[in-house]
């Protein structure tokens, strides 16, 4: 479990140019949950999942692994990044072995692992975000986007994290692609109990597939729950510049015109069952028009 208590940190702390991109935050982040972290650009976001894993230290306030403050002075923030893993945005950053089977290794090799143990991990990472053993010795580099995120989360499971940060995982993906990943990410959270904070400014993948929401503005947490309950305060979202799902002002489009259904489905399948209960409701508005 993860507890941030009154976090804050500033960029630039002491001078004219001071930022304060996270500003006394505190929540917790229990084992096994699938969060969903979104808001605009520069609200807080990579700076919150930074400070999670020590990659930053924090101004003020306390982070806390287990219980364990992971800024205390003495405290193993390498040993850390074995439980609380995070893959960047653009996987570029993470790759740069020979090949796809080395530079999965490279985690579990800074572990103090044996090479026999780093090669099992490996393989068994790369086997469960999909590849097979005939791409463990292609270069990195020759990988399409896709398969380059999925090479990166490999290089971070290999290390068998407890917790898996993943900034915007799915970006400059094709819909297929991007739906590869996050069936993926769920798989791993569903049949590993792996804790997955996911960052991402899609709403309908985060309508889809977490099942709590943490909405992020100028540093400060402005709403968290569950996604129906997130979703439900559209207009709040639209203060700060994001949105909901559009199939909730489809919904709610609907609901104005007069037919009586629940406005609160996520997903496109979730709306087609609710209005096929009232289709007689939707034949006589028609016939109204």
């Amino acid at each position: 479990m993860i507890e941030v208590k009154d976090a804050c940190y500033t960029y630039e702390a002491g001078t004219a140019m001071a930022v304060n991109a996270i500003d006394h935050i505190t929540t917790t982040i229990p084992d096994g949950q699938f969060i969903g972290l979104i808001g605009h650009t520069g609200s807080g976001k990579s700076t919150f999942v930074q400070l999670l894993n020590g990659l930053i230290k924090c101004s003020s306030g306390q982070v806390l692994y287990n219980g364990e403050d992971i800024n205390a002075d003495g405290y193993d923030r390498r040993n850390l990044r074995s439980h609380v893993g995070l893959v960047f945005q653009y996987p570029e950053h993470q790759l740069f072995e020979t090949d796809i089977l080395t530079d999965v290794m490279f985690g579990p090799k800074n572990q103090g692992l044996s090479e026999e143990e780093c090669r099992e991990r490996a393989k068994e990472a790369l086997l469960s975000v999909g590849f097979s053993e005939r791409h463990f010795s292609q270069s990195p580099f020759d990988l399409s986007g896709g398969q380059k995120r999925r090479a990166a989360i490999a290089g971070v499971l290999a290390m068998r994290p407890d917790v898996l940060i993943l900034d915007e995982p799915t970006a400059g993906l094709d819909p297929k692609g991007r739906d590869n990943i996050l069936e993926m990410i769920s798989e791993l959270n569903r049949t590993h109990d792996i804790t997955i904070l996911l960052v991402s400014h899609s709403m309908e993948d985060v309508a889809r597939y977490v099942e709590r929401i943490m909405v992020m503005d100028s540093g400060h947490f402005i709403l968290d729950g569950a996604p129906a309950e997130v979703f439900a305060q559209a207009e709040k979202l639209e203060e700060v510049g994001l949105a909901a799902p559009q199939i909730t002002y489809i919904m709610r489009k609907l609901k104005a015109r007069g037919l009586n259904i629940q406005t609160d489905a996520l997903t496109y399948e979730e709306a087609a069952e609710e209005i096929l209960k009232h289709r007689s409701e939707l034949e006589a508005l028609r016939t109204q028009e």
